[in-house]
C-alpha cells in the first residue's frame, strides 16, 4: 500500500510560512526563504526534489493553500509542485465547499468535501492506480498547509515526516506544529546541503 508522506518546508523556529501570509502572498512576510532549496542548482537539492516529485502519486492539500496555489500570483508551468520535473500527480483538496472558479485547469483536481481521511484515502486511491499505470510504487504526499499536515498527523495517518529545513528564523508565521499530542519518530536520512538541511522521519503507531 503507499505510503502516507507529509513533506514540507520548515524555519528554525518551527514556522512553514512568514508573518501574516495570504492569496497575493502565500508564505508571509520573508517566507521565501523557505524554499530557496527547491530553486537552488545544488545537486543534492536537485536530486531530493526530482526524486520526491517523480514518487508522488497523489498530492493532498488543504483548502487555504488551494486558493494561494491556484490565485492569480500562484502556480504556472514554470513554478508549482512538480513544474519542469517528469510529470505531476493527481491533487486532491480537502475543502467544506467547491471553489467557484477553477484557473489552473490543465492539473487534474479532486475536491474532498467529507473530511481529511476521506481526502487522503481518495488520495491513496488515486496513487495506487498510478502506481498500477508505471509499475513503480508511488507515495500519497500531503504538502500542506501546516493545519492539514498536524491534522494528519494527530490523526495517526501519516507515514513518513519529510522536513527541509531552511536556515532562517522567521520570528512569527504559521507554526507547524503546536499542542500536539506526543509522538515518537525514528530519524531514517539527514542530507544538508547549501540552502537546507533535508530531514526524513518515520512516525510510529
Amino acid at each position: 500500500m503507499t505510503r502516507i508522506i507529509a513533506d514540507i518546508s520548515v524555519s528554525l523556529d518551527g514556522f512553514v510560512t512568514g508573518p501574516d501570509p495570504g492569496p497575493a502572498g502565500g508564505l508571509g512576510r520573508g517566507g521565501e526563504a523557505l524554499h530557496t532549496w527547491a530553486f537552488s542548482e545544488d545537486p543534492e537539492d536537485r536530486r531530493i526534489l526530482g526524486e520526491a516529485t517523480a514518487r508522488s502519486g497523489a498530492v493532498v492539500l488543504g483548502r487555504r493553500l488551494f486558493d494561494v496555489v491556484d490565485g492569480p500570483d500562484g502556480w504556472s508551468d514554470e513554478v508549482g509542485y512538480g513544474a519542469g520535473e517528469a510529470g505531476r500527480p493527481a491533487f486532491v483538496v480537502v475543502t467544506s465547499a467547491l471553489p467557484a472558479t477553477l484557473r489552473l485547469t490543465g492539473l487534474d483536481w479532486t475536491f474532498v468535501t467529507t473530511g481529511l481521511e476521506d481526502a487522503v484515502a481518495a488520495a491513496r486511491e488515486r496513487a495506487e492506480e498510478a502506481s498500477e499505470r508505471s509499475g513503480t510504487e508511488l507515495d500519497t504526499v500531503l504538502m500542506g498547509g501546516a493545519a492539514t499536515i498536524r491534522s494528519a498527523f494527530e490523526a495517526g495517518l501519516v507515514d513518513v515526516l519529510s522536513l527541509h529545513l531552511a536556515p532562517v528564523v522567521l520570528g512569527a508565521g504559521t507554526p507547524l506544529f503546536t499542542g500536539a499530542a506526543p509522538r515518537t519518530l525514528v530519524q531514517r536520512s539527514v542530507t544538508p546541503t547549501s540552502t537546507a538541511t533535508h530531514l526524513t522521519y518515520e512516525v510510529l503507531r
